[in-house]
């Protein structure tokens, strides 16, 4: 069998600081964001799952790049879903 490429259990901690920005309004383009994607036709839950891949790039500069949280470059990708925040290359969009 082959190990799966995703880690179930991080992507479930990704989805509770998805879920815990709606809950607290903070930051609100999150929430909008959300209600944006689902007047587009996309569930709750499949929105949320849309809105993680930001907040993935984000928890990915902190760890690799040893950056604060980039709020400017995360409400872009906001602005931006349901595009990825890159390209098949793996470049992101956001030039900051």
């Amino acid at each position: 069998m082959k190990p799966s490429e995703t880690n179930p259990e991080l992507g479930n901690c990704i989805l509770e600081v998805v879920e815990n920005q709606v809950r607290d309004n903070e930051p609100p383009e999150t929430r909008q964001t959300v209600d944006r994607l689902v007047a587009e036709g996309y569930t709750a839950e499949e929105a949320r799952r849309v809105i993680s891949t930001a907040v993935t790039v984000e928890i990915f500069h902190m760890i690799r790049d040893h950056e604060p949280f980039n709020r400017e470059r995360f409400l872009w990708n906001l602005a931006q879903l349901p595009q990825e925040p890159w390209d098949n290359d793996g470049k992101e969009f956001y030039k900051g």
